[in-house]
C-alpha cells in the first residue's frame, strides 16, 4: 500500500515581507519557495516546521498559526506529498541559507508577485495573507 509523503512549511511575515528560500535542489532547483521539507519519523509537524526553517534559513520561529493542509496528489512532481503549513514569527537567529537553500531572503508582496514559485506556495502565501488581512 503506498501513502503520502508528510511534509511542512512555514510562512515567516516580517514587516510586509515574506521570507523564501531558493531551491538547491529539484524539483524546482533555482525557484522561490517557503521554508520547508519532510517531516522525520518521531517528530511531530510543529517541530519539523521550526526545524526546517532553522536549517533553511539560519531564523528561529515561533508558530503561530496554521495556516491549512496542502493535500493536491500533484503539488509536488516527486509524488503525493502533504503539507501543513504554519505561520510563523521570527524570534531569533541570523538569515543565511543552507542545507537544501541556495539563498534565503525577505521579500515584499510586490516582489513575491512577480516570482515563479515552486509546488503550490503561490496558493500557500495567498491563503496566508487573507488570515493575516493583509
Amino acid at each position: 500500500m503506498k501513502t503520502p509523503l508528510l511534509t511542512v512549511d512555514t510562512v515567516v511575515v516580517q514587516n510586509s515581507s515574506i521570507l523564501l528560500i531558493k531551491r538547491k535542489n529539484d524539483p524546482y532547483q533555482g525557484s522561490w519557495a517557503l521554508p520547508g521539507g519532510f517531516v522525520e519519523y518521531g517528530e511531530t509537524v510543529e517541530d519539523a516546521a521550526v526545524r526546517e526553517t532553522k536549517e533553511e534559513t539560519g531564523i528561529d520561529v515561533i508558530l503561530k498559526e496554521l495556516v491549512g493542509v496542502y493535500s493536491d496528489p500533484d503539488r509536488d512532481p516527486r509524488g503525493h506529498t502533504v503539507t501543513v503549513c504554519f505561520l510563523g514569527s521570527k524570534i531569533g537567529g541570523m538569515l543565511k541559507s543552507a542545507t537544501d537553500a541556495d539563498d534565503a531572503k525577505y521579500f515584499d508582496l510586490n516582489e513575491i508577485k512577480t516570482l515563479d514559485l515552486a509546488f503550490d506556495h503561490e496558493r500557500i502565501i495567498h491563503d496566508s495573507l487573507k488570515l493575516l488581512k493583509i
